[in-house]
């Protein structure tokens, strides 16, 4: 069975989508006491450690086929802003350090890397793919919708294949059905709260009103930001990207939800059953910050097809 660690662990949507594509994740870390907790106990068979992986003593890590690694995407997301300068923003940009660090240390024969696409406009991303390829890797990216790997949500991610191979190694992955926001969502459960009331923006009801138009009496739409713009979505479609926000509402008639943490984990792809906190929150927190589970298996899968 390969093997594998998985850096910026969160709360496992690598470790998931590489149990399920025949992979032992042996090491798992986070600089969050949270996600470690979580990440822990849905994989108890994981060595965890809780740590800032700028510290990281690889010589303590596991030797290992695969690496994994979801570094910091908030410094280059369009949806945090970009801006060189900001201490935060340069300091989360600087996580992905600890790949070539790891890298350096351990040589596996693969590493895949998720972030956001903005990742390759970073000022440093060529140092950073120079590095990669000193260690005597090849940089082979694939910009995917996880929609097309069957996540039931439209989710545009930069995945990474670094192989020490002759030439880059570029993936089949195969495009999938999509799969609608219907098939999680639950219109009958949760906790619902009148449309019209005090202290509700116009931009939300003027949503509503254009998701109606659309839509009829049962729909989706962003609660907040440009989302699908100033109306709803259909159900039969995927959702937008899940975000670490409360960002997308449920209109049935008059009555309103917020899409709750479990059908948020849902549309990430996250078995039924995983374990996660009570906050809400929390989850939403680590459920926008995942990778998909089904699409790190699909990305698994055809890494294993292509070797």
């Amino acid at each position: 069975m390969p093997t594998a660690i998985d850096l910026f662990a969160g709360l496992g949507g690598w470790s998931t989508g590489a149990r399920a594509a025949g992979v032992q994740v042996l090491w798992a870390a986070n600089h969050w006491p949270i996600a470690v907790e979580w990440h822990s106990a849905n994989h108890p068979d994981t060595l965890h450690v809780c740590q800032d992986l700028h510290q990281a003593r690889w010589d303590q890590v596991p030797a290992h086929d695969i690496l994994l690694a979801s570094p910091c995407c908030q410094g280059h997301s369009k949806a945090r802003g970009q801006a060189n300068g900001n201490p935060q923003h340069d300091a989360s940009r600087s996580t992905a350090w600890a790949v070539v660090s790891a890298l350096e240390f351990h040589r596996p024969g693969v590493a895949l890397v998720e972030n956001v696409p903005e990742f390759a406009d970073w000022a440093l991303y060529p140092a950073w793919t120079a590095a990669v390829q000193a260690l005597g890797y090849q940089v082979a990216p694939h910009i995917v919708d996880c929609a097309d790997l069957g996540v039931p949500q439209h989710r545009v991610r930069l995945f990474l294949v670094l192989t020490r191979s002759k030439a880059p190694l570029m993936l089949e992955l195969h495009r999938r059905q999509h799969v609608a926001a219907s098939s999680f969502l639950d219109f009958e459960g949760g906790k619902w709260s009148p449309i019209v009331k005090d202290g509700r923006a116009a931009a939300t009801l003027q949503r509503v009103e254009n998701g109606r138009a659309r839509f009829g009496e049962q729909f989706i739409m962003p609660y907040y930001g440009k989302g699908s713009g100033l109306t709803g979505r259909d159900t039969n479609r995927p959702i937008g990207t899940i975000t670490t926000l409360d960002r997308w509402a449920l209109v049935r008639g008059d009555e309103m939800r917020m899409l709750s943490a479990n059908e948020a984990l849902a549309a990430m792809s996250f078995p039924v059953g995983t374990l996660r906190p009570n906050s809400h929150r929390q989850t939403m927190h680590m459920a926008g910050n995942a990778v998909p589970p089904l699409a790190g298996q699909r990305v698994l899968e055809a890494l294993f097809a292509a070797a």
